[in-house]
């Protein structure tokens, strides 16, 4: 299986920061991940 790219904590944060009406585009290129993997 593979390894996650990022812990659960850091999920969290990221999930936490689009809640703060973080554009998810601006969120995605900050932590280099593509808006598809984002809403998968």
């Amino acid at each position: 299986m593979k390894k996650s790219r990022y812990s659960d904590s850091q999920n969290i944060s990221i999930f936490k920061q689009t809640e703060a009406s973080t554009r998810v585009v601006e969120l995605c290129r900050e932590h280099g991940i593509s808006s598809a993997a984002f809403y998968e």
